[in-house]
């Protein structure tokens, strides 16, 4: 089976273990910002092309492997266990520096 790309990147079926690896690291990029993990699959389909059921197996490999993290991860990215910065968000970076100097 012959694939053509316009860039790049590994191809799914050309080069699988590459592929994986970048997504793999697309998603790492993904934990740097916070992202939840269906946050990380829409950015991941809308900005890379990955089809969001590629994203999702290599996230729950991903989780498998490090469990700890993941619990870690999650509570502190859960919207509930961060009571301040929920707040600021939703005030918005300006009002919240504006409060600070009165």
């Amino acid at each position: 089976m012959y694939h053509s790309h316009q860039y790049p990147l590994p191809c799914l079926y050309c080069h699988p273990h590459s592929y994986i690896r970048m997504v793999q690291n697309l998603i790492e990029r993904c934990l740097l910002f916070h992202m939840s993990q269906d946050q990380c699959i829409k950015a991941l389909a809308e900005h890379a092309g990955i089809k969001p059921l590629v994203t999702l197996t290599v996230w729950k490999e991903l989780q498998k492997e490090n469990k700890e993290f993941f619990r870690d991860y999650f509570q502190v990215t859960t919207p509930t266990r961060r009571p301040f910065f929920s707040r600021y968000c939703k005030r918005g970076p300006s009002s919240a520096r504006r409060k600070n100097w009165k």
